[in-house]
């Protein structure tokens, strides 16, 4: 199975356009911004091996203020920026129906997770996705995904509470968001270390470290 992460992309990785841009929509190059800490989180994912997989809404194209080759254009500038920096996007699938379009990859419907998923062979209980909508955050519900929500979006805790949804993680940003998860797979790998090295002293009759010490075991608070 392949390790990776499913991003949002506007509030996540850039500066969300909605309420400063013309039409709320990323239609120029010039509207594309990425968020202080975004770059250096990208770059930590690959230099720990983790696929990126950006997942965006982008129903102004639909909605004719943009086009599909303007949208091409805007996500060459993302990956070129991002792979400067070294980091890496390893694909990015976009929506651009509207909800009248009623079709199945419009977040909150899961039809570009389940695509990702097929592809890149993705294992969702072992995959977060990180978002700053409801969106989001229902749609990582709806596919068994580890749910992260930051508050670099134009969200907010209250919102999603006010439809019933309730995150698994809250973070200020992406890459407060990225380092918790890269700590948090690290303290994951060095008890399955342990608990490798005490089953095979185990299976030789040796006592395990705790008993030689007298101490407690390796299980604590957290």
């Amino acid at each position: 199975m392949s390790r990776a992460i499913f991003l949002d992309r506007d509030g996540v990785i850039n500066k969300d356009p909605g309420g400063w841009t013309k039409y709320n929509y990323v239609t120029e190059l010039k509207d594309f911004h990425f968020l202080p800490g975004s770059l250096k989180a990208l770059r930590l994912l690959r230099e720990n091996g983790i696929r990126v997989i950006v997942v965006s809404n982008q129903a102004g194209v639909g909605k004719g203020y943009f086009t599909k080759e303007r949208l091409a254009e805007v996500n060459q500038l993302m990956t070129d920026e991002v792979r400067a920096s070294g980091g890496s996007i390893e694909e990015a699938f976009y929506c651009i129906h509207k909800d009248e379009d009623n079709c199945d990859c419009r977040k909150p419907k899961t039809g570009m997770f389940e695509r990702a998923v097929e592809k890149y062979s993705i294992r969702p209980r072992d995959t977060f996705i990180i978002g700053d909508s409801y969106v989001d955050i229902a749609a990582g519900k709806l596919m068994g995904l580890a749910t992260v929500f930051v508050l670099s979006g134009k969200a907010t805790p209250e919102d999603l509470r006010a439809r019933g949804l309730k995150p698994d993680y809250v973070f200020k940003d992406l890459l407060e968001a990225v380092k918790w998860i890269l700590e948090k797979e690290k303290r994951r790998a060095e008890r399955a270390v342990r608990r490798k090295v005490a089953g095979k002293r185990e299976r030789k009759g040796e006592p395990r470290p705790s008993d030689e010490q007298g101490g407690h075991g390796e299980e604590g608070a957290g």
